[in-house]
């Protein structure tokens, strides 16, 4: 069993924060784009600079659709990306998960006239 680091029992506690844990969530979905674009970018032989000038932007353009902070992406140029990478892009939306005492009051109420 590995032992938990400050760290880890930090993020639990932080984490039983719903406004904490919403802004956790997103940061890791700005995560996994940015670190799909780069390793697809690698993995077809893409310098930042390369994948720039065959996609007419700048390199700072691509290294800001990188960056894990950067949460202005757009359908458009993650299709332009994807296009010239070989891969398809694919939006998910999922039902959001609510606990069971959420669910329960949601459950109580009631709208009277």
């Amino acid at each position: 069993m590995i032992k938990k680091t400050n760290f880890d029992l930090h993020l639990e506690e932080q984490l039983r924060n719903p406004d904490f844990a919403e802004r956790f969530k997103q940061s890791d979905e700005a995560w996994d784009v940015a670190l799909q674009i780069s390793a697809l970018r690698e993995k077809a032989g893409f310098s930042q600079k390369d994948l720039a000038r065959k996609l007419k932007t700048s390199q700072q353009h691509i290294s800001r659709i990188e960056s894990p902070s950067y949460e202005g992406h757009s359908l458009r140029m993650l299709r332009r990306v994807a296009r010239l990478l070989k891969v398809n892009v694919r939006v998910v939306f999922e039902p959001l998960i609510v606990s069971k005492k959420e669910h329960d009051a949601s459950q109580k109420r009631t709208i009277t006239y």
